[in-house]
């Protein structure tokens, strides 16, 4: 699998390819080989020498992360203003560049319920995640927050967004996937190439029992296609 994947990196970098869509991959089978390997994202991300940050598009919704394959309990500590400022850079920039929105406007959520309740359910909102956010609008970004995820998620809010950054997996790719499952992709967004991917995991218990839905892997070959196109 690894093989195959670096085939593809190497075909991207050179030019050969103009895209990659890549299939799920089933993670602990590379990790009882003995090698260490998180996701495709984090791999990319390394092979590239690239800021990386996962992206899915589905249902009218764009959903960044500030985190992404980690343990709940490791999310506060790997969350600082120079990541969320950075982040933020590097989905302003692709919105910009791959999707041609001309000003796009970012919602950041808030780490804790209410946002900290100003501080009294946390101080990373206002200590780590607003600070970056400002400095981000000083930089030029339409960027806004932190705000209650449990309020951010409704119509009238997002027709203010062009996306949405979660700060963990599970923050904002439920809602993500309520709305679009199996119609949804993957976007890697900060690497030198366009890369797609699929919204689900291997699906190990239809293998060969002919019920697998291709959905998700059609769109992320339109949307790869798509981004990959010139201005």
């Amino acid at each position: 699998m690894l093989r195959l994947l670096d085939r593809a990196i190497d075909g991207c970098l050179a030019g050969e390819f103009d895209a990659m869509v890549t299939a799920p991959v089933q993670k602990s089978v590379i990790n009882d080989a003995g090698i260490a390997f998180t996701g495709h994202t984090e791999y990319l991300a390394e092979r590239a020498k690239a800021d990386v940050v996962m992206m899915l598009v589905g249902g009218g919704l764009r959903v960044a992360l500030a985190t992404t394959h980690l343990p709940l309990s490791q999310v506060p500590a790997a969350i600082s203003s120079d990541l969320v400022l950075k982040i933020l850079r590097v989905v302003d920039r692709d919105l910009r560049s791959r999707f041609k929105i001309k000003a796009p406007r970012i919602m950041v959520a808030g780490l804790n319920p209410h946002s900290g309740e100003s501080g009294h359910l946390g101080s990373e909102d206002q200590r780590v995640i607003a600070p970056a956010i400002a400095q981000a609008v000083s930089s030029g970004i339409a960027a806004s927050g932190p705000i209650p995820a449990d309020t951010l998620f409704v119509p009238e809010r997002l027709r203010g967004a062009d996306c949405v950054l979660a700060m963990y997996h599970d923050q904002g790719l439920p809602v993500l996937k309520y709305a679009s499952f199996g119609r949804g992709v993957n976007v890697t967004l900060g690497l030198p190439f366009v890369r797609t991917s699929v919204d689900h995991g291997t699906a190990l218990d239809i293998a060969g029992k002919g019920r697998a839905d291709s959905g998700s892997l059609i769109e992320a070959v339109k949307l790869a296609i798509e981004l990959a196109l010139p201005a």
